[in-house]
């Protein structure tokens, strides 16, 4: 079926549901498996709902459904990509069709690290009126048949939730029962999904009439009190974040105000100024919903769009409290789930472009210092997938090292870690330098380091000893410890610790001299992993009645 798979291709494709009919006959059918997410949503910290503001990204490109849409990827030269997940809440994937489910590989993504996915729930025009009579004004029997849908829906397909959108003027019998269709379908999603969540966006007021109030009011306020938030138009005033801080009481970390990264209309910021923007909505303690920061790829265009795209997320690094992982095993090759060449062990194994957002890593932090370091994707070589991360600096006068945080990690440590680290050095004399990697622990008096007759490190600094080759029993586990090939050097570690919390995870780029000239670096991180000891030698689960179904041998 078309729906289905590409009818040039016979390809799996995501797909969306349009009007009330399709949307009330859905049931879930073998064609649809390939859009069910086989990602889980990883655990982060701090959770979703602690007391902090929070960052949504709503993406909206030319309609959806582009490229992304092909489940198993595609031969896409450039594609949109976005990676910057350690600052973000939750990603919203938005199109106008009437039901707008996630494409699975955008899911997978997101879940991998740690982001709740939402999709899209639209009515609009003289249409969309005609579909809200129905199922709104037609009472309690039809509006739960609606929430049960959407319910259902995400939890087979494995996403988050819903961002509803009712974009056409209401009767009053239809926005009567609008809060009690919010509340039926914020209990059906809760219940459904683990940590769902419905978000309702700033449109009808509670006389039914379509006037965006660009703020929380006595207008629209029962629809945020049935549901887990507002999403509010992009046309605020400062007045209006302080009036919404007020109303919104110990709930202002539920309302997510608009900022279009377009700029359309009479809004603050926008583009490489939605800084401006955020830095008002956080001294409000409100949320924040950037809407198409795809505005990087689609007006500065795709061929410089990885440079664009960090220096678009840079510029509001400050305003974006970022996450922590918190379960081990944690291991990445930074791969953007794209590339122009597939690569494996470090060599090219087969040239061309390919996009595939399922097959993109755990991604760092990418911190940037001013005239010192920047952190970029570099898709020219790599040591597994399609890109590595590059880490470009220089060392000041008289010092002897830079720190570059990778991640920050928030758990109790194990007694015991392994560490695996491969990277290239690259530039005229890439013997200068040494690479490692470093392991901070939260400041506390019990935390020690190796055996207890060593004193407790001062900040918590710690620097993972060196294995030149494998322990025994993990020796195949750990082949990494010297299986660098093409340019690539290869390290294992071992750390022990007792009673600590871990902190974070950064690389040290050192100077094997000291100097009083300023030396500049590039180093490409191929792969990095942090394993827990015990786990790792525990025996891997036994797969049992493994099933294949839909297979075309070509």
């Amino acid at each position: 079926p078309a729906k289905y798979f590409d009818t040039k291709t016979t390809e799996p494709i995501s797909f969306f549901l349009s009007g009330l009919e399709e949307l009330l006959a859905w049931q879930p059918n073998s064609n649809d498996e390939f859009n069910v997410s086989a990602v889980p949503l990883a655990k982060r910290q701090p959770p979703l709902h602690s007391r902090r503001p929070r960052t949504l990204v709503c993406h909206d490109m030319h309609g959806g459904y582009l490229e992304d849409r092909f489940i198993q990827g595609s031969a896409t030269r450039n594609p949109y990509v976005f990676y910057h997940w350690r600052y973000i809440d939750i990603f919203v994937y938005f199109s106008h069709h009437t039901v707008t489910i996630p494409p699975v590989v955008w899911t997978n993504a997101a879940h991998r690290n740690g982001v709740p996915v939402l999709g899209t729930f639209i009515t609009e025009w003289a249409d969309g009126e005609k579909l809200c009579e129905a199922f709104l004004a037609g009472g309690e029997e039809a509006y739960g048949a609606v929430a049960e849908q959407l319910a259902r829906i995400a939890q087979h397909y494995r996403f988050d939730g819903w961002l509803i959108n009712i974009e056409n003027t209401l009767s009053a019998a239809a926005v009567g029962n609008l809060p009690l269709f919010l509340r039926d379908l914020t209990a059906q999603v809760h219940s459904a999904v683990p940590g769902g969540l419905v978000i309702w966006y700033d449109s009808v007021l509670k006389d039914g009439a379509l006037r965006w109030q660009n703020e929380l009011n006595d207008e629209n306020r029962m629809f945020f009190d049935a549901c887990d938030g507002l999403f509010t138009n992009y046309n605020w005033k400062e007045e209006q974040l302080e009036h919404t801080h007020r109303l919104a009481g110990p709930r202002q970390n539920d309302v997510y105000v608009g900022v279009d990264v377009f700029a359309r209309g009479d809004v603050i910021g926008g583009g490489f100024d939605t800084d401006k923007s955020l830095r008002l909505i956080r001294q409000y303690g409100l949320s924040a919903a950037i809407f198409a920061p795809g505005w990087v790829y689609e007006h500065l265009g795709k061929e410089n769009f990885l440079q664009n795209e960090n220096r678009f997320w840079g510029s509001l690094a400050e305003y974006l409290p970022t996450h922590s992982i918190c379960t081990l095993p944690l291991t990445t090759s930074f791969s953007l789930g794209m590339g122009t060449s597939t690569f494996l062990d470090g060599k090219d194994e087969e040239s061309g472009p390919w996009y595939n957002l399922s097959a993109q890593d755990i991604q760092p932090l990418y911190p940037e210092l001013q005239g010192r370091l920047s952190t970029s994707c570099c898709l020219q070589d790599a040591w597994c997938g399609g890109s590595s991360l590059q880490l470009q600096g220089t060392i000041p006068p008289g010092e002897e090292r830079v720190a570059v945080r990778l991640f920050s990690l928030q758990m109790p440590a194990p007694p015991k870690l392994f560490l695996t680290l491969l990277y290239k050095l690259e530039g005229p004399q890439p013997d200068d330098f040494t690479v490692a990697l470093e392991v901070t622990t939260w400041d506390s008096g019990i935390c020690l380091e190796g055996n207890p007759t060593f004193l407790p490190e001062p900040n918590g600094r710690h620097y993972p000893r060196f294995l030149p080759a494998p322990p025994p029993g993990l020796a195949k586990l750990l082949a990494a410890c010297h299986r660098g090939s093409h340019g690539w050097t290869s390290r294992c570690y071992e750390l022990e610790l007792q009673d600590c919390s871990l902190r974070d995870l950064s690389v040290i780029v050192s100077r094997q001299q000291p100097s009083l000239e300023k030396t500049s670096f590039t180093c490409l991180l191929g792969e990095v992993r942090v394993l827990d000891t015990a786990s790792v030698a525990a025996s891997p689960v036994q797969v049992h009645s493994v099933m294949a179904s839909q297979l075309w041998w070509q």
